[in-house]
């Protein structure tokens, strides 16, 4: 396909428009009659910026700049939300030091898209499960920041139970789970993370829909994989590869060992392809959060990096 129009003229010919525009039981739900007007004029997707910029992408402990300055960085470029990590709050920290953080976010005029309580998550490690067997620390940590919204991992068949036992235990404070789209995990491809949703089976545990991942597994990332998942998309991530196997850096996956790639900017060529990403999740009338999760080391500054990201994503968004 050479254009947009191009693009939305194929899908509605698959799918049709009703299809396409009817809203996931999972995503955020548009208002009432009364309110169309107003809600048709916001964007339908909103941008989050996550503290992962910060950090190196072979470190997820350490950060590079402070949540205070990432907080003021966020709201200079009009992002609407940050998605807390624990290499800046966690379960791991003083209560009065988050809830100085969630003050400070508040005042910026933002919320919190959802929280990662600990650095095995995201490190994708054995340990990574282990907040599953007891998720109440993490349950506290999402209602400090007044968020709705925990990000787990998985790496075994056994953990389905616990991740059941995780979500009912978190509906009771009317908080969800969901697992990042993420190599060597339960969710490194399409059909192995439905296979998982259906098995845990709560209203309240999804996916963060996350192409980058399944783009460097060899998976159907696009319109096919988003349409796969999208009755369980919770939040999108967004970050960007190109695949080179010639790379210093490389990124381990379950399929296909240890795939070699660059780390690029969401708007350079020869990685997602994101028209289609936003063409489809337009398409599903997604409206929760697009949160950039991409540590920028190597690529750009930090600071160069949120402006463009905003920049390029906003009127993908819109």
């Amino acid at each position: 396909m050479n254009s947009k129009s191009t693009r939305r003229e194929l899908m509605a010919a698959t799918l049709g428009w009703a299809a396409l525009a009817a809203c996931s039981s999972h995503t955020e739900d548009s208002g009432t009659a009364s309110g169309d007007a107003a809600a048709s004029a916001e964007p339908r997707m909103k941008l989050s910026m996550s503290v992962r910029v910060a950090e190196k992408f072979d470190n997820k402990r350490e950060a590079s700049l402070t949540i205070d300055q990432l907080i003021r960085l966020a709201r200079e470029n009009g992002y609407q939300a940050l998605c807390m990590r624990a290499s800046q709050a966690g379960t791991h920290t003083a209560p009065e030091e988050i809830e100085r953080i969630g003050k400070a976010i508040h005042d910026a005029g933002m919320v919190v898209s959802m929280v990662t309580g600990d650095f095995f998550v995201p490190q994708n490690d054995e340990n990574g499960p282990d907040g599953l067997r007891n998720i109440t620390p993490y349950l506290d940590l999402a209602e400090a920041f007044d968020a709705d919204l925990i990000r787990i991992c998985m790496k075994k068949e056994e953990d389905i139970a616990w991740a059941q036992k995780a979500s009912d235990e978190a509906r009771e404070r009317n908080i969800r789970l969901a697992h990042q789209a993420h190599n060597s995990s339960l969710f490194e491809t399409v059909r192995g993370s439905v296979d998982v949703l259906r098995k845990v089976g709560r209203d309240n545990f999804g996916i963060i829909y996350e192409p980058a991942n399944w783009f460097v597994a060899g998976e159907e990332y696009g319109r096919n994989g988003i349409l796969a998942v999208k009755d369980y998309i919770f939040n999108v991530y967004v970050q960007n590869h190109r695949l080179n196997p010639e790379a210093e850096s490389a990124i381990g996956t379950w399929g296909k060992g240890k795939v070699g790639v660059d780390h690029i900017g969401l708007w350079d060529e020869g990685g997602c392809d994101f028209e289609e990403v936003f063409e489809t999740l337009h398409g599903i009338d997604y409206r929760g959060y697009v949160t950039v999760h991409q540590a920028f080391e190597g690529v750009m500054s930090v600071e160069d990096a949120i402006r463009r990201s905003y920049e390029y994503l906003q009127p993908l968004t819109a």
